[in-house]
């Protein structure tokens, strides 16, 4: 392989991760469009529309996230370019952050809408605690200069962070059926983004070099 072949190769996790995030990206972008120009309240977003800043600052920061997080999956720009590896990482520490605290205080305050019952509700703040504590665990271990781990722990914050880009896919069969639904579906297709991301993330760490199998 030349070269030019591998830096090809480089930008195909990157990229796909970003197109895996565009639908939610989309989504984002026009919640934060419909607050800024003081859409009406909807069953849909009533909840939004009263209290905007933590849904805002929950897509401010998610986009961030998840954008340039996918950056830092490509190799070749980690070895061309560290400086810039070590300045979006410490960016996206505190945005994925945000996105997880803001999460958890939206599943806290926000009223439950239409088919989110208690089991998603418990979901939701494992998988909002699981992504703070990865993200405190990949600090931990960068400062200890134990790069495996911190690379596995970063992994499974991000994994866990672009759920919502898998939830688009999950939800396929809640829309194609809709007798289908309710609040185990609803919980089902959920946790089913959640849970592939984080099971390919460990199918990618143990699948790594050796310094990222022990993470």
């Amino acid at each position: 392989m030349n070269s030019g072949d591998a830096s090809h190769g480089n930008w195909r996790l990157p990229a796909g991760l970003m197109v895996l995030s565009a639908v939610p990206v989309a989504a984002g972008v026009h919640r934060l469009i419909e607050l800024a120009a003081g859409a009406a309240a909807r069953p849909d977003n009533a909840r939004f529309v009263a209290m905007p800043l933590p849904i805002s600052l929950h897509v401010v920061c998610a986009i961030f996230f998840s954008v340039f997080g996918a950056l830092q999956f490509a190799g070749g720009l980690r070895l061309r370019y560290p400086d810039l590896h070590r300045v979006l990482g410490r960016g996206l520490v505190p945005c994925g952050m945000a996105v997880a605290l803001s999460g958890l205080w939206m599943t806290q305050f926000y009223p439950a809408i239409r088919f989110d019952g208690t089991a998603l509700y418990v979901v939701r703040l494992l998988a909002g605690t699981a992504m703070a504590a990865c993200l405190c665990l990949g600090v931990a271990a960068i400062r200890r200069r134990d790069i495996g781990r911190h690379r596995a722990w970063m992994m499974r914050a991000y994994a866990l962070g672009l759920g919502a880009g898998t939830q688009v896919f999950t939800h396929i069969p809640w829309f194609l059926f809709p007798g289908m639904q309710g609040e185990l579906a609803r919980t089902l297709c959920m946790s089913a983004g959640w849970s592939i991301n984080l099971a390919v993330a460990e199918w990618a760490i143990r699948a790594g070099r050796p310094q990222l199998r022990h993470g």
